[in-house]
């Protein structure tokens, strides 16, 4: 399954360490707004809040 036009890459950082951890896709027609999902971080060793970065 390939990137479509309307998706595009995001890189989430987490908020405790700010270490960049996860990649994922984002349709920006549909979600205009930063993502915000609760992830695991291996640095830390727990669920953390992760936010999608510039």
């Amino acid at each position: 399954m390939g990137l479509k036009k309307k998706d595009k890459m995001v890189v989430l950082a987490c908020e405790e360490c700010k270490n960049r951890n996860y990649t994922t896709t984002k349709n920006k027609k549909h979600n205009t707004e930063r993502l915000e999902l609760k992830k695991y971080c291996p640095f830390d060793r727990k669920h953390t809040l992760h936010k999608e970065t510039k």
